[in-house]
């Protein structure tokens, strides 16, 4: 990826490619107890270096990921927002919808903002009919941002996350879905 794109810019966000020296802006912002209590906790920068390799990845291959969102009035980074390519069952290859914000922003509005205007995004430019989303159960606040964006809880999907093991309180996943309107 060369150089930084906006992708799409909403009232007060702007989303955007990865640019040198997000990835340690974006690890001091959010791998806090907080901001990764449903995420298996506070992770090791191996994680993140991993996670930073498949944004890349991503968005060369399929024109999408977890873009960077910025606040325009002072271009605070506020978290991530965008699509992967699911890589689990029962959601490999779907297009799948995530978010992960700094925790002194929850509750102001940022991440339904992003969000909404990524499902706008991946309607106009990807052919999928169908976009999904996952979390843990105990996270009220993710999947009932799923549920005010329009998403719908379907239990036929939901599943045991291989990356955790089994008795793990974070391996079981719900699994959230939108549809193209027709």
């Amino acid at each position: 990826m060369t150089g930084i794109s906006t992708i799409i810019e909403t009232p007060r966000t702007t989303l955007r490619t990865w640019a040198p020296g997000d990835l340690a802006q974006f690890i001091h912002l959010t791998n806090t107890p907080a901001g990764m209590r449903y995420l298996g906790g506070v992770a090791g920068p191996e994680i993140y270096q991993g996670l930073y390799e498949r944004v890349l990845v991503s968005q060369q291959q399929h024109g999408f990921c977890f873009w960077i969102v910025e606040r325009k009035s002072d271009g605070a980074m506020l978290g991530i927002c965008g699509f992967k390519r699911g890589t689990v069952d029962p959601i490999v290859d779907a297009m799948e919808i995530g978010w992960r914000f700094r925790e002194d922003v929850w509750g102001q509005g940022y991440a339904r903002e992003a969000a909404a205007a990524c499902l706008d995004w991946g309607w106009r430019n990807v052919a999928d009919n169908r976009i999904v989303a996952i979390t843990v159960i105990g996270n009220t606040a993710s999947w009932g941002l799923m549920e005010r964006l329009g998403m719908r809880r379907n239990p036929m999907l939901d599943f045991d996350h291989p990356n955790h093991a089994v008795g793990d309180p974070f391996r079981p996943h719900i699994t959230y879905e939108a549809w193209r309107a027709i």
